[in-house]
């Protein structure tokens, strides 16, 4: 019998186990949030709710939904009516204008600046900063580090506009590889937006630059944006343009593009493309000894193709073989790496669902949760729903409870 699986894995969630305790609690939640004591939702329509034909609520009942469950209807599987409008849509618009303003503020300078000397021997402290950077990026998530990295890219846009020569082309590769990693931190917080926007100014920046390397590194950056919007010819196409110039090109890029591409396999549904790309690209490793400070996750990440591997592996649906590959993969990579493992677990958690464990699953995702809280990964509470989607057959059991009230903290923080 079809029913309103959004609205019923919301409940759960927030820990109403039944929904005779959902109708209750709501009603309470709403006759708090309204001062209304004659506000009620009975059991009866909460059970149609969660029914084939949910219907609409009435707006202060929407207004109660979204205050209590963090969604309005129109997330949590109701019928939308023609020209509802929800009540937070204008402070919406006003919230994405003031936010798109905050992403873009660091890369849209505008001149003239006064024109100044530049010493070349910045080059060399941006270049050292900038593997700080990456490092405190392990361990210490996006949202601490966005702020500090665009505001050195707006010091190295402000630099290359007084800078000559040499010292002005380096100062663009590096302004390069900072946007780039701008653009990773808001795709790892989440926001595409920003992650879209910052990936184009990387881009940019690299085309400027004249540097082949760093071009064919912007455009892997771009596949991985689209690989995220689950996009898999984009992200095809994209690594296509890459390896075009391959032989041109360092073999940390040709990595790169190639394992991207292996990405763009998995989302078309071609395990065999997967394995032929990953087995290339795996014999170049041992060739990777440039000096750039850039790109460089390929020899500083332990099992780097066996992570990618595990990856297109689960978006395969391939649960046990992605599984036997986690548990490798994490037996490298160090604990002080609390982000990554996070992850790499929370996706092995789901290739264990996948391949029928939910048990095994559901202890996995104990230690993830933890991990989810103390980071505010998107990234792992991206894979945490998937575990969720995964988990879908067993809802209804203690099991499928017991995922519920250990995930409820991570839900509760987005």
């Amino acid at each position: 019998m079809a029913r309103n699986d959004a609205l019923r894995a919301a409940r759960l969630r927030r820990g109403w186990r039944s929904i005779e305790a959902a109708a209750d609690a709501l009603t309470r939640h709403g006759q708090h949030l309204l001062g209304e004591r004659h506000f009620t939702v009975s059991a009866r329509t909460w059970r149609r709710w969660e029914g084939e034909r949910p219907g609409w609520p009435a707006e202060e009942t929407a207004v109660v939904l979204h205050d209590a469950l963090g969604h309005w209807p129109e997330d949590l599987g109701f019928t939308t009516p023609q020209g509802w409008i929800r009540p937070d849509h204008h402070e919406e618009e006003q919230v994405s204008r003031r936010a798109f303003t905050s992403i873009t503020a660091a890369a849209l300078g505008t001149g003239p600046f006064a024109s100044q000397y530049v010493d070349p021997a910045l080059v060399d402290y941006f270049q050292q900063q900038l593997e700080g950077h990456y490092r405190a990026d392990m361990f210490l998530g996006p949202h601490d580090l966005i702020g500090t990295v665009s505001a050195q890219y707006q010091l190295i846009d402000k630099l290359v506009r007084s800078a000559k020569g040499e010292t002005r082309r380096a100062l663009l590769r590096a302004g390069a590889a900072y946007a780039a990693l701008v653009g990773w931190l808001y795709q790892d917080a989440g926001d595409m937006d920003g992650a879209a926007f910052w990936r184009g100014v990387t881009q940019e920046i690299a085309v400027r630059s004249r540097d082949p390397h760093l071009i064919g590194y912007s455009l892997v950056n771009q596949a991985q944006v689209r690989t995220d919007l689950g996009d898999g010819h984009a992200v095809v196409e994209l690594c296509e343009a890459v390896l075009e110039d391959a032989d041109q090109l360092v073999p940390k890029v040709r990595i790169m593009a190639m394992q991207q591409l292996a990405h763009g396999a998995s989302l078309t549904g071609d395990r065999r493309v997967v394995d032929r790309l990953l087995d290339r690209a795996d014999r170049f490793l041992p060739a990777v000894d440039d000096d750039l400070p850039w790109g460089n996750a390929c020899r500083r990440t332990p099992g780097y193709l066996e992570i990618q591997r595990a990856t297109c592996y689960g978006r395969l649906g391939l649960g046990a073989e992605a599984g036997s590959l986690w548990t490798q993969v994490l037996a490298v990579v160090p604990e002080t790496a609390r982000r990554d493992r996070g992850v790499y677990m929370a996706r092995q958690a789901t290739a264990a669902a996948t391949a029928r464990k939910p048990d095994e699953a559901v202890e996995i995702a104990r230690n993830v949760a933890t991990i989810a809280v103390e980071t505010r990964s998107a990234r792992m509470r991206r894979e945490l729903t998937e575990l969720e989607r995964a988990m879908r057959p067993w809802h209804d059991a203690p099991v499928g409870r017991d995922l519920a009230a250990i995930l409820a903290p991570v839900t509760e923080r987005n």
